[in-house]
């Protein structure tokens, strides 16, 4: 016998998953960016901060994103003058992925938007089995 709606795992989860998304959506909209965007500038960000300087598929490696949807988006990002594209001296068919002045600015902020929003979301639950829980389902094989 099916498991109803309030037992179901999976259902719970794409609740949970639908309230995320409006949560983080709405912490995002004041500083004009998409889920998505905040996830590639930040992921740009972090590398350049760490010294890297990715291509477009190094990125959507980290970000665990389609490497064409990721293409799309960066020329957005690129257009809003968050991300610049510059040619790799090592590979002149790839472009290295460098965060402009301008997103260097804005990925803090929007990290801090995002983590506020996390804190509230998963305040009913303590922080490490958030984490720990989350980090089993998104890495089963580890």
């Amino acid at each position: 016998m099916p498991l109803s709606p309030g037992e179901s795992p999976g259902f719970l989860l794409w609740h949970a998953t639908l309230r995320w998304q409006r949560d983080i959506a709405a912490a995002l909209a004041p500083l004009d960016l998409t889920h998505v965007q905040f996830v590639l500038l930040a992921c740009t960000w972090w590398l350049n901060s760490q010294g890297e300087h990715p291509n477009q598929q190094a990125l959507a490696r980290q970000a665990g994103t389609d490497v064409k949807m990721t293409s799309q988006v960066l020329r957005t990002l690129e257009h809003k003058g968050l991300v610049a594209r510059e040619v790799d001296p090592a590979d002149t068919r790839a472009k290295r992925l460098r965060v402009t002045d301008a997103g260097a600015d804005l990925a803090p902020r929007a990290i801090a938007a995002v983590e506020h929003a996390d804190a509230q979301f998963f305040r009913p639950v303590p922080m490490g089995d958030a984490v720990a829980l989350l980090g089993r389902l998104a890495h089963p094989e580890a």
